[in-house]
């Protein structure tokens, strides 16, 4: 497998995975109340932000994890700004498909 076919592939992987991952965080936030019940208190806006810090974090991890041992450890930096560059293409494909489908199922 060619380089560039590697780092799509990869890249699709990473996309694909951080759709997935916020999929399921917005479910908890859309079902939250019937998951938790109303919360009318400081403990409900505690807990929105410590999941969104942590959400940010892992969805840092599961984009820059990667990209970050081919630049610190492996020395490649451009394949690591490819691998990025790729990921945020991947990104923006699927979030133009999961439009598509919200418009057309609507």
């Amino acid at each position: 497998m060619k380089k560039k076919e590697r780092l799509c592939l990869i890249s699709f992987f990473q996309a694909f995975g951080l759709t997935l991952y916020c999929s399921v965080v917005g479910l908890l936030f859309w079902k939250g109340n019937a998951i938790f019940g109303k919360v009318p208190n400081y403990w409900g806006p505690l807990l929105f932000l410590v999941i969104f810090t942590t959400s940010a974090l892992i969805s840092g991890l599961i984009t820059l994890g990667y990209p970050f041992i081919l630049f610190w450890e492996k020395k490649q930096t451009v394949k690591a700004l490819k691998l990025i560059v790729y990921t945020v293409g991947w990104l923006i494909g699927l979030a133009l498909i999961l439009m598509l489908l919200l418009f057309a199922f609507k």
